[in-house]
């Protein structure tokens, strides 16, 4: 066995030990550290995902000197580490090109704790993704929401406080629910191992025993993660979190941790319940349908919005429908479908909320569309990033949003006749209204009646970092958008090997 099997869980150790040191450092120094961190995780994780790819099997990672069922191990797939990669990636990015709203909004003695919080996430979203315990799941689901209201208030005024406190609500609903399912789970089965859990849940489900309180410890644990990750309608939290949040927050809030809590659920589909259970119990069709109104509310809500960061945020509650709504089509193309578009969302947001913050800074801190008009000339970065993003969640070709619709429509056709029909509806639906709230932005920020609230304009050289950042971002949108064609049979693949 290679010696890079062992990453996973040294890169959770590690990214806890550097949340400590950060806690004690300068602010420069605790960037400096969490930018290394997301970092070296990215490289490691994509070294693994080639060793997975290679080899061909997935890897048990055993921690401590007791086999299941009595120990605890990590899972090291190639979904596992093509996504941890990706994470990793994406946050190194954020906090790259999030330096200027870092610099601005936050308090000199506070900048090293927000890094802190980072390095928490950073832990969290790997053992979120590589966990194959379901109560070590949950804790981490726990220092992930703690983590989270951290980066959200770190900015203390009245809105964050009040966004804070309703996030942690609603958080605290969902990590509720999902306790109560897997006490209940534990209960009926014995096990908290994923392996050991789908052995028995078949069990269970062959002979028909324990039949409701199956389904009711499945829809616990799916109701909560669905409350912490915004589906409809518990996403009503969405706007006032990611409107008070600085941007860098933002992106990672809406395109990380949400996308952190969905992975587990797939996992938890494939790898606790199964697909034959799963699909059978008709919970999915719930989420379907949930997912499929989440689109086309979150649109709506987004096409009524006149706040910059609000519309980005309903937009977000759309897409977290699309990923929903793939879940429910089927256990095959739909999950496919709603993979790819995790990866779709969680590098578009990012690079939104960043671009979307700066054109807002450059006019004096407006967030009104009326008060926005010309930003694009007075940031050209901002606005060439924002611009760019919003073409790939409408879903224009060459972007990754458009192989994304693609997918979804593919399922789509494969799927039922009932489903078939409302499926294409929504798409088409939503992407004009995609196109409409997207375009009257970024008609705004690009109209040359400038506003008399801009400052003054913002050089390319002055925003290097931030340049750097938008540019790896675009050309990573490009790369997936073009070149899909590997990464989908790649997904196709890990499904097949869940």
């Amino acid at each position: 066995m290679s010696f890079c099997v062992n990453f996973p869980l040294f890169l959770i150790v590690l990214s806890l030990l550097f949340s400590v040191i950060s806690s004690v450092l300068h602010k420069k120094a605790a960037r400096v550290l969490s930018l290394v961190l997301s970092g070296l995780s990215a490289a490691a994780n994509f070294v693994l995902f080639l060793y997975v790819m290679k080899s061909g099997e997935n890897v048990t990672y055993l921690m401590g000197h007791f086999p299941h069922p009595w120990g605890n191990e990590l899972r090291i797939g190639l979904l596992e580490a093509l996504f941890s990669a990706a994470f990793s990636l994406i946050l190194f990015l954020t906090l790259l090109g999030g330096k200027a709203p870092l610099l601005t909004r936050v308090e000199e003695r506070k900048g090293q704790f927000y890094y802190c919080m980072c390095d928490l996430i950073q832990a969290s979203l790997l053992s979120l993704v590589y966990t194959n315990d379901l109560f070590t799941g949950y804790v981490f689901i726990e220092i992930c929401t703690i983590a989270s209201c951290g980066i959200l208030m770190i900015r203390e005024n009245g809105k964050t406080i009040l966004a804070s406190v309703r996030y942690m609500i609603f958080s605290l609903i969902g990590s509720g629910l999902f306790l109560l399912g897997v006490i209940l789970l534990y209960d009926i089965t014995g096990h908290l191992l994923m392996p050991n859990l789908k052995e028995s849940v078949r069990e269970i489900a062959a002979c028909g025993s324990y039949r409701l309180p199956l389904l009711a410890s499945m829809s616990l644990i799916i109701i909560g993660l669905s409350v912490k990750s915004g589906l409809c309608p518990f996403h009503l939290w969405m706007a006032d979190t990611y409107g008070a949040a600085i941007p860098t927050s933002s992106g990672i809030l809406s395109g990380l941790i949400s996308k952190g809590y969905i992975f587990l659920l797939i996992k938890i589909i494939f790898d606790v319940f199964g697909t034959e259970v799963f699909y059978a119990s008709g919970v999915h069709n719930v989420l379907y349908a949930l997912g499929a109104l989440g689109i086309i509310a979150g649109s709506v809500a987004a096409m009524r919005e006149n706040n910059i960061l609000r519309m980005s945020a309903y937009s977000s509650a759309a897409q977290i429908g699309y990923i929903y709504m793939g879940l429910g089509l089927s256990p095959v193309l739909g999950m496919e479908a709603s993979l790819f578009h995790i990866l779709v969302h969680a590098f578009t947001k990012p690079p939104l909320f960043l671009a979307a913050g700066l054109l807002s800074d450059s006019m004096g801190g407006a967030k009104k569309f009326r008060n926005l008009q010309g930003a694009g000339y007075v940031n050209p970065a901002a606005g060439a990033a924002f611009s760019f993003e919003a073409f790939s969640m409408i879903g224009l070709p060459l972007t990754m949003g458009f192989i994304s619709k693609y997918l979804f429509g593919i399922a789509a056709f494969e799927s039922t006749h009932h489903k078939m029909i409302p499926t294409l509806l929504v798409l088409a639906v939503s992407t004009v209204l995609n196109t409409l709230y997207f375009a009257r932005t970024i008609l705004r920020i690009y109209n040359r009646e400038i506003s008399p609230n801009h400052g003054e304009k913002v050089t390319v050289r002055s925003e290097k970092l931030y340049l750097l950042s938008a540019l790896a971002f675009v050309l990573l949108n490009l790369f997936f958008g073009t070149a899909a064609k590997p990464f989908i049979d790649i997904l196709a693949e890990g499904i097949a090997h869940f």
